[in-house]
């Protein structure tokens, strides 16, 4: 067995933790994620005008949304500038979906300046996840709105929130990671006394963000454990590990994952708990013709 050294940097009490996750900044973006936006893709009447005037106000979405629709996974052959054309190609729910991205990444690119990290490859494990998640859940058929799609996003939270509040202790998780012979999991708890499922949960709670949020967070590893919202989080674990599987993005942990540990994971047994050999078959070939899509998805994204 690897043993896992704390490094030059003492293993810091529960209290120590809490006190410099406390002085963490909150996050606007997960308490309120583009409100007008959203409340105008739920009328009835779509407007892509107006749609398109909204959007007009952020240059950061603007650049995503056009970099979205011309990348390969679209295979146009004209290049669309108008941002009206892109919001006819894309539809609602991926204009949705990018409303939601935009703040929130750039509201954790703030938190994550003090260390040096593979942070882009980072931002695309965690929207390749929320992506991925959606499509876990539609396949389960007990998703109806982008709760799914949120926790995805936010599940690796914890990472971001130790680079901010731990920066040293990060540095030297991520030296022992690098390795990719002990889980991500059993380091940071030997370094610094608490791992980032546990760390996100604690900031998402101190901010009074929503149950399914801090869920997602917490038990994204262990998603039979989740006490509300068990499927959407046994979702994101599936999400999280076939990202892992194919080396889309960059979550931190280095210990291979195979596609069979994968479809035995817990949150598989979560999902489909009595299902018969053929419908697991059918389900896994289609999230993995889905995976197969993603890092196209993300070029246009991150």
């Amino acid at each position: 067995m690897d043993i896992i050294t704390p490094g030059k940097f003492a293993r810091l009490d529960i209290k120590d933790i809490e006190k410099q996750l406390a002085r963490c900044p909150a996050l606007p973006s997960l308490g309120s994620v583009n409100k007008a936006l959203q409340g105008l893709l739920l009328t009835e009447q779509r407007y892509t005008a107006q749609i398109a005037e909204i959007i007009r106000r952020d240059p950061s979405l603007t650049s995503r949304l056009l970099r979205l629709v011309n990348s390969v996974y679209y295979s146009l052959e004209t290049p669309v500038n108008s941002i009206e054309e892109a919001v006819f190609y894309l539809g609602v729910r991926q204009i949705r979906q990018l409303a939601m991205v935009t703040p929130v990444i750039e509201d954790f690119q703030k938190l994550t300046i003090q260390c040096a990290f593979p942070w882009r490859d980072f931002w695309r494990h965690c929207i390749g996840t929320a992506l991925l998640t959606r499509e876990v859940t539609t396949a389960v058929q007990f998703a109806s709105d982008d709760s799914d799609y949120v926790a995805g996003l936010v599940h690796d939270l914890g990472k971001i929130v130790m680079a901010w509040s731990f920066p040293d202790h990060f540095t030297e998780i991520h030296r022992q990671a690098a390795l990719g012979t002990v889980e991500l999991l059993e380091i940071e708890a030997a370094v610094l006394g608490i791992d980032h499922a546990e760390m996100g949960a604690r900031y998402l709670e101190h901010h009074h963000l929503p149950d399914l949020m801090i869920e997602a967070a917490r038990y994204h590893h262990r998603p039979e454990k989740a006490k509300i919202y068990s499927p959407i989080v046994a979702s994101v674990q599936i999400a999280d590990l076939l990202l892992r599987s194919e080396k889309i993005g960059f979550s931190g942990n280095c210990v291979p994952v195979t596609r069979e540990q994968c479809f035995t994971a817990s949150g598989w047994k979560v999902l489909y708990p009595n299902v018969a050999v053929g419908e697991n078959t059918i389900a896994q070939a289609s999230l993995s013709r889905t995976l197969e899509l993603i890092p196209d998805m993300l070029e246009g994204m991150v």
